[in-house]
């Protein structure tokens, strides 16, 4: 029989079920089993196929260029940079236009003064002296970079403006490796588009006085036991002004004759460059001269100053020791201006 009756007492009836069969229960499991592997096959496909489309999504952003070359003045597009600093982010300043200048002048010669006048503007970073660190200047090389640390916006001073700079430079000696490479250096203003701006000063004579006494500062130390290249109290100017040098009349017109050339062949050798040539004392007389630098750095006109104060007043005869003997050797000679003029 398909099912098995027991009989109990109190008629009692118990139905006992069937034994079910082992295969039905394998087939069960291997069912199963195939869809649940079916189901974590499915899982993995959709994961794959989500990964190559994320793949395939990653749209490269191209960034648009800050200028518009169509809309500036053509000629002045050699002279337009936008800098990419390594150092920093000119963030909302990344697509205002830089251009890039250096002063050439010799020690002296009011470059000091002209400087602190330029980074009065709120656009102007003058970084100094830069080539005074010999390491900089050891070689054209090392010239170079230096240059392209400077006009990327990467080398710091308490001049630098770097964010919003519209005009980036420094100052540079003649004497500081200048003129000794000049051709590469040349080469590098005229394919970066560097301004250059010529500071000398007219009176030879007194800037030989200005040089001879801040050579003796150096290490008289006059100022409490400081040296100071530049002073911002006229009793500091005082105080500095007490040393009268004494020039040698041996080596004068020499001296003066070399400082002549020097001035002369950074002119030529520099030539070919986007230039101007400024003196100090034009400067001091007429400060309008400044309105013509901003025009040719293209920067807006703002009202510059600067709290340095000139150190040697009034008549040369003051400030040197050995004045009659200087008056005779350059009367009747073509240096006899300096001995009247006042700056």
């Amino acid at each position: 029989m398909a099912e098995e009756i027991c009989l109990f007492a109190k008629d009692s009836i118990m139905i006992k079920p069937p034994k079910k069969s082992p295969a039905l229960l394998r087939m069960v499991v291997v069912v199963f089993t195939l869809i649940f592997g079916i189901y974590i096959c499915s899982i993995c496909l959709k994961q794959t196929s989500t990964g190559k489309t994320s793949k395939y999504l990653n749209i490269e952003v191209i960034e648009m260029p800050c200028h518009n070359y169509d809309m500036m003045d053509q000629s002045q597009i050699p002279y337009v940079h936008y800098p990419r600093p390594k150092t920093f982010s000119r963030a909302e300043c990344d697509c205002n236009p830089v251009r890039l200048f250096a002063i050439l002048s010799m020690q002296r010669s009011g470059s000091g003064w002209f400087e602190t006048l330029l980074n009065s503007h709120m656009n102007v970073s003058s970084n100094g002296e830069v080539f005074s660190v010999k390491d900089r200047r050891q070689n054209a090389t090392s010239i170079l970079r230096t240059l392209e640390t400077v006009y990327n916006l990467d080398f710091f001073t308490s001049a630098s403006k770097n964010h919003c700079s519209a005009a980036v430079g420094f100052k540079w000696m003649l004497n500081q490796g200048l003129t000794q490479h000049h051709e590469e250096i040349v080469e590098y203003f005229n394919k970066k588009g560097v301004s250059v701006i010529f500071l000398y000063r007219r009176n030879l004579l007194r800037r030989m006085v200005s040089v001879l006494s801040n050579s003796y500062d150096r290490y008289a130390k006059l100022l409490n036991g400081t040296h100071k290249s530049h002073v911002h109290s006229h009793e500091e100017a005082a105080t500095l002004a007490k040393y009268k040098p004494e020039i040698n009349t041996t080596l004068l017109i020499t001296d003066l004759k070399r400082m002549e050339v020097a001035a002369t062949e950074a002119l030529e050798y520099f030539n070919s460059t986007r230039h101007m040539i400024l003196y100090y004392e034009d400067i001091v007389r007429n400060r309008a001269k400044v309105v013509d630098v901003l025009e040719f750095l293209k920067l807006p006109e703002m009202d510059l100053s600067s709290r340095q104060v000139k150190i040697h007043n009034g008549p040369l005869q003051e400030h040197i020791k050995n004045w009659d003997d200087v008056n005779k050797t350059l009367s009747g000679t073509a240096y006899e201006k300096f001995l009247r003029a006042d700056y």
